[in-house]
């Protein structure tokens, strides 16, 4: 059965369609899988599992290779590359190996612009590659590495005057947990890029494959589904039928004795312990109720159940610091975005709020 259909799937090849080019019908497929790939990559991506990733971009790569020309998905898929491996600094793309990841993935970037819809975000991804490159070197102790991938930037491409000197400064003081490299974190940049990719994809559908493939699972499904009862049905069917044969040839062991399903024999009324009255002697309760007690307080899981509690964080002039700074910005009120601006060691929005009206009463604030 499996040759013949082997063989017709090869008779379908061959008797293809002359008035079409098997070239085009080729380039069709390749197109297909080339954007079923795309839409892995982008999931992968996605779900940060750098293995799968690569493993998804290696496979794209071969597709890649049978298409005439390189269109822009693959630019996006070497840039996605370069995001991904974004915190490895001895990675490598390209010949030079002074350039770090983040720093060839915004110079890809540039060459992106037309993919980009909104300009915001073209430029919101621009400055978080640039202040990354920066904060990455830092985080890894490699303060001459971040000082030069600032210098790249300002001859390779236009670097903000302003983000120019903030960053100099950083650098200098090799603030590697600085509130400016905190707020453009590097997960930042990968939720940027992902709305990027979600909008890319919007307008640029590439599930034509995955459509296709998502259908025949489903419809396979039903059929192994609607195979298995046919199955059951017959099996049903053929023990019916023995045991009508059995009967008919008079065979003694289809014929059962009748069971009571109820015993004749009277006994005793059962009634369970809950309908028997209990009997307590007030006196013994409470001559052993400071015993109960102890034994109580004494026991092993009470001991579990106690908490200890915490004792009360201080807070630091840095903290208040942080506090004022964050209202500055964003004002009374916003506590849950300066949280987002600030490390304030597991504090809440409640305890800033606490915190905010003791440095009024203090008069501390205005």
């Amino acid at each position: 059965m499996a040759a013949e259909s082997n063989n017709r799937t090869v008779s379908d090849v061959n008797n293809h369609d002359e008035s079409v080019s098997f070239s085009h019908i080729t380039a069709v497929a390749t197109g297909w899988m080339s954007d079923f790939m795309f839409l892995s990559l982008c999931r992968r991506f996605k779900e940060g599992k750098r293995e799968e990733f690569n493993e998804t971009l290696s496979a794209f790569q071969t597709i890649q290779k049978l298409s005439l020309k390189r269109n822009e998905k693959a630019k996006i898929c070497d840039f996605l590359a370069r995001v991904m491996h974004g915190k490895l600094l001895d990675m490598q793309f390209g010949d030079d190996d002074s350039v770090m990841p983040l720093m060839s993935a915004a110079r890809l970037w540039s060459d992106l612009k037309n993919t980009v819809a909104d300009e915001s975000l073209f430029k919101n991804v621009a400055i978080l590659l640039i202040v990354q490159s920066v904060a990455v070197c830092l985080e890894k102790g490699e303060r001459s590495s971040a000082s030069s991938a600032l210098r790249w930037f300002e001859n390779n491409l236009e670097l903000p005057q302003g983000l120019r000197v903030k960053l100099s400064k950083i650098v200098a003081q090799v603030e590697t947990y600085h509130p400016f490299l905190m707020s453009f974190s590097f997960s930042r940049l990968l939720e940027t890029v992902q709305s990027y990719l979600d909008s890319y994809l919007e307008k640029n559908p590439s599930d034509y494959l995955l459509k296709a493939a998502s259908k025949m699972v489903q419809s396979s499904h039903k059929t192994e589904g609607l195979e298995d009862e046919g199955s059951r049905d017959s099996s049903l069917s053929k023990k019916a039928s023995d045991v009508t044969e059995d009967r008919k040839k008079g065979n003694p062991t289809c014929h059962r004795p009748k069971r009571k399903l109820l015993s004749t024999i009277n006994t005793d009324v059962w009634k369970p312990d809950t309908c028997k009255k209990r009997h307590f002697s007030l006196r013994r309760i409470s001559s052993n109720a400071s015993e109960l007690s102890q034994m109580t307080e004494n026991s092993p899981d009470t001991k579990k159940v106690q908490k200890t509690r915490k004792p009360p964080q201080k807070w630091t002039s840095q903290l208040d610091k942080y506090l004022k700074d964050g209202v500055k910005r964003h004002g009374q009120g916003k506590w849950s975005r300066i949280l987002m601006d600030y490390d304030f060691e597991g504090r809440t929005g409640t305890m800033l709020k606490d915190r905010w009206r003791v440095l009024r009463r203090a008069h501390e604030v205005g």
